[in-house]
Formats: structure tokens, sequence, C-alpha cells
């Protein structure tokens, strides 16, 4: 039987890899293309998907029987911070205009893509499936992640309303007249090819990849910003793009599936920062040190970053999650190593050139005595000095990676 699978945010990272795999894969295999598909990879200059109308056009051209889920507002930490109502209202508007133009056009399924920020802020570790809507979301995500969250509170209503006996049929119609399949999936921190390296808008490892090449092309220094202590579970896009084709084929439950490497697979940001030293091939001076940016992040508060709590430059220290549902269902399955990923993904970054050219010289030096310093008293006053000698020069372009 014929089948159409649109994948809105198709240009995007996950989407790229999606088009990679079922591009590359042996056809007919569990994750390459079957035959009788089709599949479209759109891009937000189709549509505006914050409009119904064309939401309802794009539909209308595809006609898709399977809709892959990934268009998003999305921003680094600092955006989501200051824009809170607009990431919330914004990708509200897209998920509902997906949503009821899947139920209006009769698709047989939709995958949508959450993100562990849905998760409550103060929760018990592991994260599984369960704990969702146990509690309010870290205030630095709070738009973004409840409008995400209402992804699977729309998806659970189908189900809910059914089971309470509805005739409805905006309702229990869902699965019980057209056959649809509304579910979602939440992946942890993705990687790889075709990622965003605009340093304002993207996440810890395109961003420091972006900020490593950089300190290599103008000869000065690594600098990661925070003590690079925090852990994070990192999957590899090609990974995810092999999880979404399976939850399509053969994933028919509306819950949700956190889709992760392992408890165990957690990575900290120093580990990260290394693997990029050496994938890059940077051999300058190379630190984690998060005295110089705190005080930035204080001095330019009200100007640059208004809402940023300088008492959390780390961020959450670690927030893993489970994959247990995710292996009991998916079978053996095999995710690329974090250190294999690494190079593939900075071998994508854009002509070092463009990166300068777009950002500007990003002042990244902290003095040399500083960092050789280990006594942590004459560090502060070292850095005290320094700071209030040379602030006023800095240019107020530098940007910090959101880790």
């Amino acid at each position: 039987m014929a089948s159409v699978i649109l994948v809105t945010g198709g240009t995007g990272l996950v989407g790229k890899a999606i088009q990679h795999v079922i591009d590359t894969e042996p056809a007919g295999s569990r994750f390459g293309k079957k035959g009788g598909e089709t599949w479209i990879f759109a891009s937000s200059s189709e549509a505006d998907l914050r409009d119904p109308e064309q939401t309802r056009k794009l539909y209308e051209k595809y006609k898709p029987t399977h809709v892959i889920h990934l268009a998003a507002l999305v921003g680094g930490l600092f955006k989501n911070m200051k824009y809170k109502l607009t990431f919330l209202r914004e990708n509200i508007l897209i998920n509902d205009n997906i949503l009821h133009t899947s139920y209006t056009h009769q698709t047989q399924k939709l995958i949508s893509c959450l993100s562990t920020c849905v998760f409550p802020d103060k929760v018990e570790y592991p994260l599984d499936e369960n704990k969702i809507h146990s509690g309010p979301p870290h205030e630095s995500n709070f738009g973004y992640a409840h409008a995400k969250r209402m992804v699977d509170v729309q998806n659970q209503c189908v189900c809910i309303l059914k089971a309470h006996g509805s005739t409805n049929p905006s309702t229990s119609a869902y699965k019980e007249e057209f056959g649809c399949n509304f579910t979602s999936a939440i992946p942890t921190n993705v990687f790889g090819p075709h990622d965003n390296f605009d340093l304002e808008d993207s996440h810890v490892i395109p961003g420091l990849i972006h900020k490593c090449y950089l300190a290599k092309k103008n000869g000065t220094s690594f600098i990661v910003a925070g003590t690079g202590k925090p852990l994070r579970q990192f999957i590899y896009s090609y990974d995810l793009a092999k999880l979404f084709i399976w939850m399509l084929r053969e994933y028919d439950d509306v819950e949700p599936v956190i889709l992760s490497v392992g408890e165990d697979e957690e990575v900290s940001i120093k580990h990260v920062a290394d693997a990029i030293v050496k994938a890059v091939g940077f051999q300058g001076d190379y630190s984690v040190s998060c005295l110089f940016s705190l005080y930035l992040y204080h001095r330019f508060d009200e100007e640059v970053l208004p809402q940023f709590d300088t008492t959390r430059a780390d961020g959450q220290f670690r927030k893993p999650a489970s994959n247990r549902k995710l292996l009991n269902l998916v079978g053996d399955f095999q995710f690329t190593p974090f250190e294999d990923g690494i190079p593939f993904t900075s071998d994508y970054v854009p002509n070092s050139d463009e990166l300068s050219a777009s950002f500007g010289y990003h002042c990244e030096m902290v003095p040399r005595e500083l960092r050789q310093r280990e006594d942590r008293e004459e560090v502060n006053r070292i850095a005290r000095h320094w700071i209030y000698r040379h602030v006023n020069s800095i240019e107020l372009n530098m940007t910090f990676i959101e880790t």
C-alpha cells in the first residue's frame, strides 16, 4: 500500500538525518526505504505552520498518510529565558495546527518530537515516560516546555475520551473512525551533521565546535563557559533518525517514548570539549573556566542577558533519562559511540571565514597568569583586577554556550 511520509522541519538536524538514513540504508530493510513509500522533507519556506491555512495547503499538496513532526521554534538557553511567552504561543500554534490538520486530512499516524525539557525541574531520577506532568518544568525553558507538554496532553485526550465512551467525532474518531495514531518521542541531547552552529541559538556541542574553530583560526584560547562537570546523554542524529523510523513503522501506542542512550553513557561537558579539541585539531591554550564567564554574565546582565541567573551557569548538573522502555520495545539496537560521532559533526561546520564574518571577533582571552594559578583566593584577586582593567574594551557580542 502506498504511503506518503511528511517530515516537518525536514531540513533541520533530525530531518536531514532521517533523509540520510532513508537514502543510505538497504532498501526494504528495517530502517531503509520501503516499497511504495514517498518521503517529503518540508522546510519552513514551504509553509508557515503557525498559520492554519498554510498548514492546510501543505497537507493538500502532499496528502500525507504519515507525519513525523519536527518543526518548532527553538533557541538556546538565553533566548528561551528571554522570550518565554513567544516560545509558548508560537509552538502551541505550530503543534495544534499539525495535530488538527492531521486529523482533518485523515492522517493515519503522527509522531511529534518533544524534548526532555518537558520533565519537571524537581523530580526523582532517572526520568521516565510517566513523570512528564508530575511538576513544573525548569524556569529557563518554561514556555517551550509547556508547549511541548501540550502535545502529549492532546494525544492523551484522544485515548482518555475514547475510554470514557465519548461519541464526539472530534475526539474518539481520531483512532476509532479514521484509524489515526498520534504519539510522541522524547529525545535527549541530539548532535550530528547539519546541526545549527549559530553561537546564539545552538546547543552545547555545535556551539563549542564553532568556538573551537574560531579559537584555532584566530590563535586564541578555547575557553568553555562553566566548570565542565555537568553530565548529559547525547544521541547521534543518525541513531535518532533510525528510532523515529522504527516508531513510524512498529510503535502504535499513544504513550511517548524516550529515545536515548543509556544512563551509563552520560558524558561530561569537559569530555565533550576534549573530544572537540581532538576532532578540530586545536593545539592552543584550552581550559574550562567559569570565573570569567560568570562575571560577564553578571556585568552585562541588563544590556545583553537580562534574565540569566549567574548561580546556574552550568545548568542542571545532570538529568539522566531511562531508555529501558525503548530497549524493551526496539530489541537489538547499536548506538553510535559518542567519540565516533563528534568528528562527523565537526566536518559539517561552515567555512571558518563564514563563521567569523557572521559573528565578528569573540573575545575569549583570560590572562595566562590566571589560568596557571592554583590558589583560588589568588585567582579571584587576579581575576577581579584584570576584569576591572579590561572589561570596558570587551565587545558586547560575546556569546556563551548552554550546558
